[in-house]
């Protein structure tokens, strides 16, 4: 086979359509060899020393070479885990920017680089057998008109879902199809999330994963995917084609399908750490081609890794070689992938400079300045687990945050808690206490009652204690009972009323996430009234208690969820792009400008701090005001909408809430009732007029004249 000298960049493999280049980073290698692996047999490994070093790449070009070709590297180097070394050319790599990835690792200690009872010791076991192999893709695909939908922050619905757990029930489509990129851009899949309404879907982990060792032994699987082992390369699994590069153009294929139907694609990203671990873990990519450039070490002992994720290592953010990864792998997913976006998992590890989080890191500069990166979607689960983690507010201001204390305070309001109703107003008004001051504005925070990680909303109300036991560790994984996370109703599964006080829980949660300032997450299922029995850690249970069951539909519940992201959508004084000022702004139809937005006690008496303190504050009004808009549209229009009160009734009982004088409006009617979903929406209350509002349950009315 002919070896040219290739050039070192882009590194991994690249077709050019008459050959490949490959080209792969080390500092600390010695020697590198490009092993071959026919597709057929496994045994077969043909391998090329790489002689040509530039800048630390050592890169080859092989003419002729085709997509579909399966490779690895063996580095040749020091293996002195003390000064934090191990390199081990028993071990076959996998590529750091392999495009495609074949199969799963095959677990066995031949996959660890070390000798087992010796850490120090290297282990010199061929793991090559064991081993998925990286392969050469084709980069061509015909993307027609594809372009990306740009929905504003302030329309946006996410919908946070997963890949295989989505589609594998789903009715409709062909066997070979569910669990798949292809099952995601199938028909019956769009038409529900087109009927839905959301503008986003935001999918967890597609990177190429592990499944973890010990998961592996207790017969399980690492279900959502928070262990990449390729940034690049679009999980194998996933894929109904073939995993020789065909999940690439099937990735494609979806995403040229979920825009035609104007729906974004975001991606839940781990740049945080990798499946490698920790001292004690396996040998796969990483950890063998340069362990010191990748990883954070100890500064006191570099045989271990500074662990701020909890999963045994963090990127190494500050090396400019680990840092052109992340931005490499983010480039290519919008460039050749024509993805929308990110949610960067644990995002506060990315900003470790040292040990601090410091909120002007290398990292947030780059991602700044980038004319691909900056101009894209990015979310940040703003903490990690190390000192100081807890990041929510902080971010810079080109980034949106999950946000932890929305969830946290709406949860809190409905379950009866008390002194919560001050947070509670301002995280269902936009959060400006965390957003405000650093020229954010309300869609900076991304609101969410429920995520992937936790109860479903249905066992969030359904129950008070976490049922783990499948998960082989004695319950104790997961969240514990805790009063934040805790909104179960106990009861007799066969007591009407205890039902119903459920589904009204759900309706409360849905309609309160969708009628806040902000951008609304829902996740998979939400809408259709999914059930884990009761297990809030199902990261590794990848069967028919997390896939979502299609068949056992409530479909009450997802009319209600579509009718409330249809109301959003035709109103924009739930969607504002600015914060409230509560001053007042001149309206249509009065004789008095009003404020944008106030807050009553039930009795009708604007709130006082005395009143925000006071422990009766489980009920309050709100009256938006839709004169209050101050947008334009796009050729300048200005927009005009009407005007709200809601009634938040998180009690135990029914409670009579007065309604604003004639200044406010003559009459008011009837939109949405969470207790009475299904109440004639003719009902009109006069001006100063009461209404009884059922107990735990919001009231939606609009002012008519």
């Amino acid at each position: 086979m002919q070896v040219w000298p290739g050039e070192r960049y882009p590194l991994g493999a690249t077709y050019d359509g008459l050959g490949t280049n490959f080209a792969i980073f080390s500092e600390v290698a010695e020697k590198i060899e490009l092993c071959l692996f026919d597709e057929w047999d496994v045994g077969t490994e043909r391998r090329i020393e790489l002689r040509e070093v530039d800048a630390y790449v050592w890169h080859a070009y092989l003419p002729g070479l085709e997509p579909g070709q399966r490779y690895g590297y063996r580095v040749h180097g020091p293996y002195d885990p003390a000064n934090g070394l191990r390199c081990n050319p028993h071990k076959l790599l996998i590529d750091p920017y392999a495009k495609a990835i074949d199969s799963d690792v095959r677990w066995d200690p031949a996959v660890y680089g070390y000798t087992h009872g010796d850490p120090e010791r290297m282990n010199t076991t061929d793991s090559a057998s064991f081993m998925p192999k990286s392969v050469v893709v084709n980069p061509y695909f015909d993307w027609g008109n594809d372009a990306p939908p740009r929905i504003p922050y302030h329309h946006s619905v996410i919908y946070e879902a997963h890949v295989r757990g989505l589609t594998m029930r789903l009715p409709g489509i062909p066997d070979e199809l569910r669990g798949t990129y292809a099952g995601i851009a199938s028909p019956p899949m769009i038409e529900h999330l087109t009927r839905l309404g959301v503008t986003a879907i935001e999918l967890m982990p597609v990177h190429q994963f592990v499944d973890d060792h010990r998961l592996a032994d207790l017969g399980l699987r690492n279900y959502w995917g928070y262990n990449t082992i390729g940034f690049f390369a679009p999980h194998h699994a996933y894929s109904a084609l073939g995993h020789l590069g065909q999940q690439v153009q099937e990735f494609r294929g979806m995403v040229k399908a979920l825009h035609a139907a104007g729906i974004e694609v975001i991606l839940d990203v781990v740049y945080n750490h990798t499946a490698e671990g920790n001292h004690l873990g396996p040998t796969l990519s990483f950890k063998g081609v340069d362990n010191p450039s990748y990883y954070r070490l100890s500064e006191s002992d570099r045989r271990h890794y500074v662990d701020y994720t909890g999963t045994g290592n963090s990127l190494n953010v500050r090396n400019p070689h680990s840092l052109q990864l992340i931005m490499d792998s983010l480039r290519y997913w919008v460039t050749e992938m024509h993805v929308d976006g990110f949610r960067f998992d644990l995002a506060a590890t990315l900003a470790r400079e040292f040990y601090e989080v410091d909120r002007l890191s290398t990292f947030f500069e780059v991602v700044q300045q980038d004319p691909v990166v900056g101009r894209v979607k990015l979310i940040a689960e703003p903490w990690d687990v190390g000192p100081g983690g807890y990041q929510v507010g902080n971010f810079p201001p080109q980034w949106t945050e999950w946000n932890g204390k929305y969830r946290d305070t709406v949860r809190d309001f409905w379950r009866g808690e008390p002194a919560t109703l001050a947070e509670f107003a301002s995280r269902i008004s936009g959060s400006a206490d965390l957003y405000q001051d650093d020229g954010r504005r309300p869609f900076h925070s991304i609101n969410f009652v429920t995520c992937h990680d936790g109860f479903t909303l249905t066992d969030l109300v359904s129950y008070n204690d976490k049922h783990n036991e499948a998960n082989g560790e004695e319950n104790r994984d997961g969240e514990s009972h805790n009063r934040s996370w805790n909104c179960g109703v106990e009861g007799d599964t066969d007591d009407l009323g205890v039902l119903a006080l459920r589904a009204r829980q759900r309706r409360n949660f849905l309609a309160t996430l969708l009628l806040s300032q902000g951008v609304p997450m829902i996740v998979h299922g939400d809408e259709l009234g999914r059930t884990q029995r009761g297990n809030n850690n199902a990261y590794c249970q990848d069967s028919e208690l997390t896939w979502v069951d299609w068949d056992n539909v409530d479909h009450e519940l997802l009319e209600f969820t579509r009718r409330l992201v249809t109301f959003r959508r035709q109103h924009q004084v739930f969607r504002r792009r600015r914060f409230f000022t509560g001053l007042p702004v001149r309206g249509r139809g009065v004789d008095e400008p009003l404020p944008d937005l106030a807050w009553y006690t039930p009795h009708g008496r604007e709130m006082t701090g005395e009143d925000w303190g006071n422990d009766f504050g489980r009920s309050v009004a709100l009256f938006v005001n839709g004169d209050g808009i101050r947008e334009r549209g796009q050729y300048g229009q200005r927009h005009h909408d009407a005007s709200f009160w809601l009634c938040f009734n998180a009690h135990d009982a029914p409670l009579d809430f007065t309604l604003p004088p004639a200044e406010f409006g003559q009459r008011w009617a009837l939109v949405i009732s969470t207790a009475e979903p299904d109440q004639d929406k003719g009902t009109t209350v006069e001006a100063g007029g009461a209404l009884c509002v059922p107990d735990r349950s919001l009231v939606l009315l609009k002012r008519v004249v």
